[in-house]
């Protein structure tokens, strides 16, 4: 067995039910690994490995976690990448090949791994897992709800976001405070035309101030005046939806120049 270690915020998934049917959210085909983060004590990782038609490898970075796979896991041999998921080169890990993401997710760094996720979103065609609740409902939300942010429009932009279903605290070993949600993103077909960095910036320096209105919330912009008399400055971040988030960041790239 392996202890839950609170610096790390893990917390051990107890329920089988609920392993099988998150290691089942992946659905695509365009590509043959899998990498599963944070496996733990390898609950979900034992109905990823049934998949005969995927690669699977796993990421973790507790010690004692690591030597309980090696031990238990045979199948995972020359398979377990040890390390901080947010450090990781995929591309040196994975050269030249596509990878599914999936995992239950450390709650402390959730969403630092769906940013590390977009990053790398020409390489990961699919990802899905286990959240905090409100970071599940966050990704997936829609303009006009208060939750909806920075994550929901780079999310929906890149990706189609499905909310799948809610597990609740009671199914884990510690029991969390909060519920969870498990989500999956699928990666879009035709994929935004613009820079991720410059395109990122934009967002988020519109939601930094979310109760004022873009005219005030991108003056960093120095745009002018003639851009700044179009109708969507009169908004305010959270009634954009993520495609008018595009619209923006390119007339925004096209004024600068």
């Amino acid at each position: 067995m392996v202890t839950p270690k609170k610096h790390l915020g893990q917390h051990f998934l107890t329920d089988l039910n609920i392993a099988k049917k998150i290691a089942s959210t992946l659905k695509g085909d365009s590509y043959k690994k899998i990498l599963e983060i944070g496996p733990g004590m390898g609950v979900m990782t034992q109905f990823l490995l049934e998949r005969k038609d995927k690669d699977v490898y796993v990421n973790e970075i507790d010690k004692e976690s690591i030597e309980y796979l090696k031990k238990n896991f045979p199948a995972l041999k020359n398979k377990i990448i040890e390390g901080d998921f947010l450090k990781l080169d995929l591309e040196k890990e994975f050269p030249g090949k596509e990878i599914a993401v999936t995992g239950n997710f450390p709650y402390n760094i959730s969403t630092q791994i769906v940013f590390k996720v977009l990053e790398n979103k020409d390489k990961i065609p699919e990802f899905s897992g286990m959240f905090q609740k409100e970071v599940s409902e966050r990704i997936a939300a829609k303009h006009g709800n208060k939750t909806y942010g920075i994550l929901s429009v780079l999310a929906q932009n890149y990706y189609d976001v499905e909310y799948l279903f809610s597990v609740s605290e009671k199914v884990f070993n510690p029991p969390p405070k909060v519920k969870s949600g498990v989500i999956r993103l699928t990666r879009k077909e035709k994929q935004p035309d613009i820079e991720y960095d410059f395109f990122k910036k934009v967002v988020k320096t519109a939601f930094n101030q979310r109760r004022k209105t873009l005219r005030n919330s991108l003056k960093s912009y120095n745009l002018s005046d003639n851009l700044k008399q179009d109708s969507i400055f009169a908004k305010r971040p959270e009634q954009l939806s993520p495609e008018d988030f595009l619209d923006l960041a390119k007339k925004i790239k096209h004024d600068i120049r």
